[in-house]
């Protein structure tokens, strides 16, 4: 009993002693790969990139800002920073300085969009990102508002956002329901509300004239069609009661 307890207690150290060595050289694996990101910040582009390229990683250059400290083309920051432990082939993201600002930020308010592309291009600076606004009273693809605005100073970034004035979107309605009213209390109210009155007809009748022997009686083809009086009523409407319609929507009617 004795000599299988001890086995069974040799066994288990043994167990524990090869799983504590498999995760220490694991990690020794793991961490042994990883190599520190070089510091680049001030440097040209050129010496920043053999520095991670030796460290056997990879530089991308994403941003360029303007920066009174840091002369142009060099290196004014990165991610991740300096000294981080990363693994072999990582990115290192840089952004490269374009020393301090030299161009003037145009007004380009009032003008068109690409009016204003034209006028910002010119001087070497780019468009950040537009968005448009309804506005009424201002034509379409107008600038509102820009960001930096005119003769900005301590601007970061070459780039400008523009506001542009967009196309009004015209007000919604709920159509009323107007069945069983006089058309022409219902063709005021269109009127005053802002819609049009489209095809009004008048609506067959549902009830069958009878002979004597209780027969259909043959209609009158030539008599004249009924015509729809003020005092005709709503039977039938299009749009639909309920739905959802703009301003000066045609509207039709069936009455009786």
């Amino acid at each position: 009993m004795k000599s299988a307890f001890r086995f069974i207690m040799l066994a288990l150290v043994l167990v524990v002693v090869a799983m504590v060595s498999a995760l220490t050289a694991m990690r020794f694996a793991i961490h042994g790969q990883e190599v520190a990101v070089p510091a680049l910040v001030g440097l040209p582009p050129p010496q920043a990139e053999h520095l991670v390229t030796s460290a056997g990683l990879q530089m991308s250059i994403e941003r360029q800002y303007y920066s009174p400290q840091i002369p142009e083309g060099r290196i004014m920051s990165q991610l991740p920073q300096p000294g981080t432990k990363v693994r072999p082939g990582w990115q290192i993201r840089v952004a490269q300085s374009l020393g301090p600002t030299r161009v003037a930020i145009p007004d380009v308010t009032g003008q068109s969009e690409h009016a204003a592309e034209l006028n910002i291009r010119r001087r070497g600076l780019e468009i950040a990102a537009t968005a448009e606004v309804a506005s009424t009273g201002v034509p379409a693809d107008q600038v509102l508002a820009q960001n930096p605005p005119a003769n900005a100073t301590q601007v970061l970034a070459p780039k400008i956002s523009l506001l542009l004035a967009g196309t009004p979107t015209p007000p919604a309605y709920v159509m009323p329901s107007f069945v069983g009213q006089p058309l022409g209390t219902v063709s005021r109210t269109l009127a005053d509300s802002g819609f049009r009155l489209a095809n009004v007809s008048v609506a067959p009748s549902s009830i069958q004239e009878l002979d004597a022997s209780g027969n259909p009686v043959p209609q009158d083809q030539s008599a004249p069609e009924a015509q729809p009086t003020p005092a005709s009523l709503v039977v039938l409407q299009y749009p639909a009661p309920g739905q959802k319609v703009a301003g000066g929507t045609l509207v039709s009617f069936e009455v009786r």
